[in-house]
């Protein structure tokens, strides 16, 4: 550990925090100590996470400002789905239709990516946020008005109005605003962390590269690393693709874990809670983004027995968190705080390293 970098210290660190968590809560649940509201938040915790990190990729990482998040999730989710639900017969292993599930929702999520990213990476700024914000609602549209079915004479698509004609015996998968039913409810706990921790190792390893380097470079001056060759459009469509696909794999994830999915539910109001995961985790700092996801997705349901007051509560103490963390003066605090315990435990190592000799 002394020969590696600072760097992949606290990244090891991360990844260890997030299974010692897995290992508690696994150790709380085999004992029964974990209430049922807080199981089946479990899931969707890890999807908010994926989401969160994949979205700090575009936001904190590569600099720029995406509002239609959600969209990429929604891609993933129904797809994602649809792959299951059609190999189920065939397979019949629900894991295996789960991983191909993710596989698919992954890919077809980064391709819309990539696609989409080509005529709006063109653009900065405010710019960029609105038009990430129109085609996630364009992607929305897309999915509620898309019909999907199958029957022994094979799949049946249909677009705008159900014009499905479905032989005795056949299954509609997707029906447009109404979504997808009947969904085997395939993800767990467990796959969520498995899922966590290699988008941990892609982004990690992604940062440390080379082509993470660049692509810190462009956030931090365009025009500087333009001149010295980087290729803007190269790394930005990477970027927005990965992060795409990331946000894909926590949509199939997520619509496993329920028996119907809607479009309606990856909206505009999807996209802006993820963002408020990232900025309250700190742009750029992956183990915030964890943080910040786990406490508010569970805060919301933890203030439940406030009945109406919760939302307000949840609101004030977003509030406060944000004049927190944004105040110098108790960020010198926190920092303060964290050096001394620091610097207990190196002396308390130390000593019981002299004991030992």
């Amino acid at each position: 550990m002394k020969m590696l970098s600072k760097t992949t210290k606290k990244n090891f660190v991360t990844i260890g925090v997030v299974l010692a968590v897995y290992a508690l809560v696994s150790v709380l649940l085999a004992c029964g100590a974990v209430s049922s509201l807080i199981k089946g938040q479990l899931v969707p915790i890890c999807a908010y996470i994926i989401m969160a990190l994949s979205l700090n990729l575009t936001v904190g990482v590569l600099g720029e400002l995406s509002l239609g998040h959600a969209g990429f999730m929604s891609v993933g989710a129904f797809s994602g789905v649809i792959v299951s639900t059609l190999l189920r017969p065939v397979i019949g292993s629900d894991l295996l239709c789960l991983i191909l599930g993710v596989i698919a929702g992954g890919v077809l999520a980064a391709l819309a990516g990539f696609l989409i990213g080509i005529p709006v990476l063109r653009l900065n700024g405010d710019y960029l946020a609105i038009v990430t914000l129109a085609f996630g609602e364009i992607i929305k549209s897309l999915v509620n008005n898309f019909y999907l079915g199958y029957d022994k004479n094979g799949i049946q698509v249909s677009f705008i109005t159900n014009k499905l004609q479905l032989a005795e015996g056949g299954k509609k998968v997707v029906v447009g605003p109404q979504g997808i039913s009947g969904i085997h409810k395939s993800s767990t706990f467990t796959f969520g962390i498995i899922l966590v921790v290699l988008c941990l190792i892609v982004i990690f390893n992604l940062i440390q590269s080379r082509t993470g380097r660049a692509i810190m470079a462009l956030r931090d001056n365009r025009i500087a690393a333009e001149s010295v060759g980087v290729n803007v459009t190269k790394y930005k469509l990477l970027v927005f693709s990965l992060s795409a696909g990331m946000a894909g794999i926590a949509g199939t994830l997520f619509a496993h874990n329920f028996s119907t999915i809607v479009a309606s539910k990856f909206d505009f109001n999807t996209s802006i809670l993820v963002l408020v995961f990232v900025v309250l985790g700190g742009l750029g700092n992956m183990r915030g983004s964890i943080i910040a996801a786990t406490l508010l997705t569970l805060l919301p349901e933890l203030l439940r027995e406030f009945s109406n007051y919760r939302m307000l509560l949840y609101a004030v103490i977003l509030i406060l968190v944000m004049l927190g963390t944004n105040n110098p003066s108790i960020r010198e605090f926190l920092e303060r705080m964290t050096r001394k315990v620091r610097l207990v435990f190196t002396k308390r190592a130390n000593k019981g390293g002299s004991a030992n000799e």
